[in-house]
């Protein structure tokens, strides 16, 4: 994949908002942190298995960080951490019980399509960001 140790962000490729949240992260990575992928490329497939993630059961982004997988409001707050500007504030609120943090991630992502709309098929990333972008 990459020489130098990146995060992965796995996402729902046919989400508006989740296509909307990975061009807002990447705007913030300055620091050139993150690789990205679709839940439902064969590389997202890939980090899924190797995580024992369900890909019929994950309605969230995954943070892939060394051998850690996080999902719903711990992978935001990871994610965050490694933004430029004020973002890696937010880290803060991972002092919030999961069960309260992760039921409001839940109520959002329940309803993103919805809210926000769906994709006929997964972001294809611009020249100038291709690399950003995890393939087999």
């Amino acid at each position: 994949m990459m020489g130098k140790q990146n995060d992965v962000i796995l996402f729902d490729g046919v989400c508006n908002l989740c296509n909307d949240a990975i061009t807002f992260i990447i705007k913030r990575d300055r620091k050139n942190h993150y690789r990205f992928a679709a839940l439902q490329s064969d590389i997202g497939a890939l980090y899924l298995k190797k995580h024992s993630i369900n890909p019929d059961e994950i309605d969230s982004i995954v943070l892939i960080r060394g051998e850690y997988a996080y999902t719903e409001a711990s992978a935001a707050l990871r994610i965050a951490q490694k933004m430029s500007g004020l973002w890696p504030l937010f880290y803060v609120f991972i002092i919030i019980p999961k069960f309260i943090s992760n039921a409001i991630y839940e109520y959002i992502a329940r309803n993103r399509y919805k809210w926000f709309g769906k994709k006929e098929s997964c972001m294809i990333p611009t020249p100038a960001l291709r690399d950003k972008f995890l393939h087999k």
